[in-house]
């Protein structure tokens, strides 16, 4: 049996960062959840057993974790396209898709979301 395409999933990222062009959104860190969906091509990874041939999940959250907590957003899609360009961007990567939540963004609302994604030759 032969075991190519391989999903990452990270889950529930729970970060803080300044998102939103409100005064209080400017002076004050807003928690977000990050969700990531990441395929790739995953034969030699489960044919060697070996790290250097799997994508490496952690290396990708510990630069999407730097982005999202250096920096400040006026815009959900903004900081989504930042974060998307990291899940993107190793060339074994065939398809990525972000979701950033921002709860509590509106009364009345667990959260609002907006989601990207990029498909790969």
């Amino acid at each position: 049996m032969k075991l190519n395409d391989a999903i990452i999933r990270i889950k529930n990222l729970r970060l803080r960062t300044y998102i939103g062009i409100n005064d209080d959104e400017i002076k004050n860190k807003q928690d977000v959840v990050i969700n990531v969906k990441i395929q790739y091509d995953a034969g030699q990874a489960t044919n060697s057993d070996q790290m250097e041939d799997a994508l490496n999940y952690k290396t990708i959250t510990k630069a999407i974790i730097k982005l999202v907590e250096d920096n400040r957003f006026f815009l959900l899609e903004k900081l989504t396209a930042d974060v998307l360009d990291i899940a993107a961007e190793h060339p074994w990567v065939r398809f990525a898709e972000v979701e950033v939540d921002k709860p509590h963004a509106l009364r009345f609302s667990d959260s609002v979301s907006l989601c990207l994604s990029c498909h790969k030759g």
